[in-house]
């Protein structure tokens, strides 16, 4: 089958054949229809994740069908249009997985990431992490829902009941916790690189009631905000602008070092927290999505300009870049 593959960090990807995966015991085989480029893409390339199995097809945002079904696979059928998220394989064993938090299990694997991802024709998937995608959602729309909108609906959830809800960076993730948000009845303000006034004009078209930059303070105290820029400059910045009891929640998997900054930002019963991954239950957000709607812009690209994709993501624009592999 055809594949972009990365040899080596801090070089392009490169077409490839390679040899065809294999649905062994558990898993499922998966003709790639669609698969998004997200920023995690970008770190693995550029070698700030720095344990890539290399050589190594990327690729985390994948939506496909099923085309054969291995061993002991329950609930999936040959023809199933499923979505296969960062979060490849976990043991079930340890204490994350037996309490509900696999997504910390410490001998996890990931797609794109210690396993081949989606920039290919074929992909082979462990069937307990693929899930249904709804009806109604186009290939390259479900695509960005795997891990943008993921990642963005657990941030969300770790602001509990939060009204008044800052997002520092509002790229293709806060675009989409954006939407929930204001489904949710929520209030949004949405925080901007300086002079970025296209994402402030998106930010409002979107519902959110307030845009400007991440150095201001917003109108008004924050009940929670969530860092999507993976710049830890931003964390203190956002401590400022939760009121006391507030949470500050980082959604990168990499962010650059976070500043020391004075007690008094944190005390009052703010909390500083992050997010790791996903568990099989935050894929009740594709359901969710289904029913908002929640919409992506995307831009789409061929298997073989895989690179320009990287680009696109990489300029920070409004759309999405997605690969389109195989039509329905």
């Amino acid at each position: 089958m055809r594949a972009m593959v990365l040899e080596r960090a801090g070089r392009p990807l490169q077409l490839r054949e390679v040899p065809t995966p294999e649905a062994d015991a558990g898993q499922v085989l998966i003709r790639v229809r669609a698969c998004g480029v997200c920023r995690t893409d970008l770190h693995i390339l550029d070698g700030e994740l720095t344990q890539p199995n290399l050589p190594l097809v990327l690729g985390h945002q994948i939506v496909g069908e099923v085309l054969e079904v291995g061993v002991g696979v329950d609930g999936l059928e040959r023809g199933d249009r499923v979505g296969v998220p960062w979060l490849w394989w976990t043991c079930g064993a340890c204490r994350y997985c037996t309490s509900g938090r696999e997504n910390l299990c410490p001998r996890a694997r990931f797609t794109g990431y210690d396993v081949d991802g989606g920039f290919a024709e074929l992909v082979a998937a462990d069937a307990r992490y693929c899930f249904a995608v709804p009806e109604g959602y186009p290939d390259e729309q479900a695509a960005p829902l795997l891990c943008a909108g993921l990642i963005g609906w657990r941030s969300l959830g770790m602001t509990g009941d939060a009204e008044r809800l800052g997002l520092y960076g509002f790229g293709n993730s806060a675009r989409l916790v954006a939407q929930v948000a204001r489904y949710q009845g929520r209030r949004v303000f949405a925080f901007t690189r300086p002079d970025d006034e296209r994402s402030q004009r998106a930010a409002l078209e979107l519902g959110c009631e307030w845009a400007g930059v991440s150095t201001e303070m917003p109108p008004e105290e924050l009940d929670a905000a969530i860092c999507f820029a993976a710049v830890g400059d931003l964390v203190p910045l956002a401590l400022r602008a939760v009121a006391p009891g507030g949470s500050v929640v980082c959604a990168e998997i990499h962010m650059s070092d976070i500043p020391s900054f004075p007690y008094e930002i944190l005390w009052g019963e703010r909390i500083l927290r992050s997010v790791a991954n996903l568990t099989r239950r935050d894929g009740e957000f594709l359901a969710i999505a289904a029913e908002i709607p929640v919409r992506t812009q995307v831009t789409t690209f061929p298997l073989g300009r895989a690179n320009d994709a990287i680009a696109a993501a990489r300029s920070g624009g409004d759309s999405t870049p997605v690969l389109a592999i195989a039509g329905a």
